[in-house]
């Protein structure tokens, strides 16, 4: 089986870390994963992607075109159209639970009409976007990788510190920075903020803190509250996605409002967990709920494979 992944390739001219992520963990399974990476930016920027990416689809013969967020699943939705090749498979992602306007109105009739399936992260998504027969799938986490790094815990590890990390960009507003800072000025804690670096790099800042901290508006399922989990670290986050379900009933894991008080305390709350009891059981959490990225692999394989029979 041979799959076309399309994605947005506008940072350093690589997919994303979590399409990546997702495609290295699906060809371990032994399925085939070629890419095609949409290099321009904004609406019309994407569009004029559609006649390269139809001839690119020509020319590889993928047996299933799987697009990764709203934009992408325009383009390959057009050129899969040109080059008269139907299977499509499109991934919505957090950014994308909050479609309005014209973009809303394309998803919908695409969604009815051109795609064989649609993967959402969690229910909150699926009913946001009134895609009633989406499947929820969230991202997985890649352990190994994890592990692998972990096993260097003592390079970055100080439990003496109360070191916090926001690991998102504070431009953006959907990552809600103004509730993070407001909190921390009434602790009078600093926030390490960290983003826009190697996958590796995120992971060794969340061993080396004592909590990390998730202020968002919107999530679909967020990836860096997983791998803390898996790092076994404490998480104070908004109740966004599908947090509380992620957090279940395990110590070291709080929900918070949108009040810098609230998250104030959570954050405290957090930081005693941190220094009397250390790590979580984050990461046993995780292997429960089958958040692993070789669980969710095959999940995903299964949806190519029941694509393909019904091509047939």
């Amino acid at each position: 089986m041979n799959i076309l992944f399309v994605a947005s390739g506008n940072k350093n001219d690589k997919p994303g870390a979590v399409v990546l992520n997702q495609a290295l963990s699906i060809q371990n399974e032994g399925v085939s994963v070629d890419f095609f990476l949409i290099k321009r930016t904004g609406l019309i920027g994407y569009l004029r992607n559609i006649t390269p990416l139809s001839r690119y689809i020509r020319l590889t013969k993928p047996q299933i075109i799987h697009a990764h967020y709203s934009l992408s699943a325009i383009v390959a939705s057009f050129a899969a159209l040109l080059s008269k090749r139907k299977p499509l498979v499109v991934s919505f992602m957090g950014s994308d639970a909050h479609l309005k306007g014209f973009y809303r109105i394309v998803v919908k009739v695409f969604y009815r009409t051109l795609w064989s399936k649609a993967i959402v992260k969690s229910e909150e998504m699926r009913d946001k976007l009134s895609l009633n027969n989406a499947i929820v799938i969230p991202n997985g986490v890649d352990l190994k990788s994890i592990n692998s790094i972990g096993k260097e815990i003592d390079k970055y590890s100080n439990p003496d510190s109360k070191r916090i990390l926001f690991a998102a960009d504070p431009a953006r507003e959907s990552k809600n920075w103004q509730l993070a800072t407001a909190a921390s000025e009434i602790l009078g804690v600093d926030i390490n903020v960290v983003y826009n670096v190697p996958h590796e790099k995120i992971i060794q800042e969340i061993l080396a803190s004592q909590i990390v901290l998730l202020t968002s508006k919107w999530e679909g399922s967020p990836n860096v509250v997983k791998e803390a989990m898996a790092c076994n670290c404490p998480v104070v986050a908004t109740n966004v996605g599908d947090v509380e379900w992620l957090f279940g009933n395990e110590p070291g894991h709080f929900i918070t409002t949108f009040e810098p008080e609230d998250v104030a305390e959570k954050i405290k709350l957090a930081l005693q967990f941190s220094k009397e009891k250390g790590r979580t059981n984050g990461r046993q959490r995780i292997i429960k709920l089958g958040l692993d990225s070789e669980t969710i692999a095959k999940q995903i394989i299964e949806i190519y494979k029941s694509v393909v029979k019904d091509e047939q």
